[in-house]
């Protein structure tokens, strides 16, 4: 009898927990949703905040996957969970809205990247052209590799209207993204680069060197689009959090990043 009873309340606090697992599941708010974001390497600090800014106006926490926007691109194909891409590029939002991974319609370009020129070394101080890449006094020149990272296409873009992209193969290194060329930046790995400018304006007071913007006509523009992924189609945290970008608070919070917008 003791046995049985025993084994009665231990099934019953089972039914209890599962019971209430099903109530709080129809309480809208109650469990906090989990929003994957894969994101583009050199959107990764306003990324961030923006963040904070929207798990602190609701219930949902924002998961952050940064990588190189071809890196990114590939892994969804290969079907990674991600609910949202903040792509560096537009190639890549269209592409999978034509393949059908992206939701239709949901498109749309949070962003417009920007490039610069920056090194710690002192001794190469940075005109208003490229001239400094003519000096024999440096190593290498870091930019982000071509192939997979936009702002990379862009630094080969201006390296070939320049005229020096054929001379400089010996001396260039190639991160994997914006992130990766940054750090070879910092560390000393490499002597100058191309990078965004959003990480400069972020890190002004902590950067020694010289730095100048590369005029915007000098590449294609770097238009960065968002996309909601169609497995994320009747997501409406995910719909919401791509409504909160297209915000006007959180367009001036981006452009205070040293992006520009779309206008």
């Amino acid at each position: 009898m003791v046995a049985r009873m025993t084994l009665f309340k231990k099934n019953l606090g089972i039914v209890a927990g599962l019971l209430l697992t099903f109530l709080l599941l129809q309480i809208p708010g109650a469990l906090a949703d989990e929003l994957r974001v894969a994101v583009a390497s050199n959107f990764l600090l306003p990324i961030k905040e923006l963040s904070r800014e929207f798990e602190k106006n609701t219930t949902n926490k924002v998961v952050v996957i940064s990588a190189s926007t071809g890196k990114l691109y590939a892994q969804i194909k290969q079907g990674a969970p991600f609910d949202v891409l903040l792509a560096a590029d537009s190639l890549r939002p269209e592409l999978l809205e034509k393949e059908g991974i992206g939701a239709p319609g949901s498109r749309f370009t949070y962003a417009v990247g920007r490039l610069a020129l920056w090194s710690a070394n002192i001794k190469l101080f940075l005109k208003n052209d490229l001239q400094v890449l003519n000096q024999k006094n440096f190593r290498y020149l870091a930019i982000a590799n071509p192939k997979t990272a936009p702002y990379g296409k862009a630094a080969e873009q201006v390296l070939r209207k320049k005229g020096f992209w054929n001379q400089l193969q010996t001396r260039l290194v190639r991160g994997e993204n914006i992130s990766q060329t940054f750090q070879f930046l910092v560390t000393g790995n490499a002597d100058i680069g191309f990078i965004a400018l959003s990480q400069l304006m972020r890190n002004q007071g902590q950067l020694k060197g010289y730095s100048w913007k590369v005029p915007s006509e000098w590449h294609d523009p770097i238009r960065q689009q968002a996309i909601l992924l169609k497995r994320a189609k009747t997501n409406k945290v995910a719909k919401e959090f791509l409504n909160f970008i297209k915000s006007n608070r959180v367009q001036k919070i981006i452009e205070s990043y040293g992006y520009s917008l779309e206008r």
